[in-house]
């Protein structure tokens, strides 16, 4: 698609959301999607579907600094429509955010969920994931792997991959302070891939040991799992930071080819380094 005429706000398709001044003000958008059987479980709960749905868009917004305006939700109906729109509730008046509209469609096949989060930048320039730059720090909040756990079955980590947490106060925080900046989703070796890959002329070394993980021997499917949504970030090792963040590599000038190394060993995605669709 990046073939396609694209707007300037779009950064290229190398982003998570696209950037758009109007007037004064610049917006910040973003579109995911959920689909039962990729998503989520078929017979999950509908009330946590639309709760996921919110939370991972405003996600993205969080990772632009940005304050939420609205949502536009595309719906395909089939059950429990009453525990979707509870969720989709309980989700909106947790953030603070209003429903702007959408559609709903019936259809066969797996349920399909879409929502549009619209935002208002707090900070310009707005955070990019392309904006890494060679003597800074990379920092993630949080410890990784507890939605792959809660996945699982282990019930302390049940509501890390039903009910993820937008952490749209720390990036709002972060956004006068960071190079780059996106939210974990598929993965933090396959996030810090994008960024860097977005990023020019740098290198990211990652350290493992000071890697925050919820479940140390299990280290490397933590990293690669996804559905965190914690913060990925580059800074300047001297800032004071407003949020909790641990430092777990650095940002050197670009190399011998090997953009993403972790101790060391070059890292590429033909090693699977995250969740990918194709």
């Amino acid at each position: 698609m990046r073939a396609l005429p694209l707007h300037p706000g779009a950064r290229g398709l190398e982003d998570d959301c696209a950037v758009i001044e109007v007037g004064s003000e610049t917006l910040v958008l973003t579109h995911d999607m959920l689909v039962e059987g990729t998503h989520y479980r078929a017979g999950a709960d509908m009330a946590d579907v639309a709760w996921k749905l919110v939370a991972t868009n405003l996600s993205d917004l969080a990772a632009k600094g940005a304050q939420p305006l609205g949502v536009l939700i595309g719906h395909m109906l089939g059950t429990d429509e009453a525990r979707f729109v509870d969720g989709l509730g309980e989700s909106l008046a947790h953030y603070g955010v209003l429903l702007l509209g959408g559609d709903t469609v019936s259809g066969d096949g797996p349920k399909a969920h879409g929502l549009t989060a619209i935002g208002r930048a707090t900070h310009t320039p707005v955070p990019s994931c392309g904006g890494a730059k060679a003597g800074q720090a990379i920092y993630v909040t949080g410890e990784l792997g507890a939605a792959m756990l809660g996945f699982e079955g282990d019930a302390r980590f049940a509501s890390a991959y039903n009910r993820p947490h937008a952490m749209l106060e720390e990036g709002r925080a972060l956004a006068p302070l960071v190079g780059a900046m996106m939210d974990v989703s598929d993965g933090l070796l396959l996030d810090c891939w994008r960024m860097v890959s977005a990023s020019a002329n740098v290198a990211f070394e990652l350290e493992s040991a000071a890697i925050p993980v919820v479940d140390p021997a299990r280290c490397d499917e933590c990293l690669r799992w996804g559905d965190d949504y914690q913060l990925l970030f580059t800074a300047d090792p001297a800032a004071t930071l407003p949020v909790a963040a641990k430092r777990i590599g650095s940002v050197t000038a670009a190399a011998d080819g090997a953009p993403l190394r972790l101790d060391g060993s070059a890292l590429t995605p033909a090693g699977g380094l995250g969740y990918r669709h194709a």
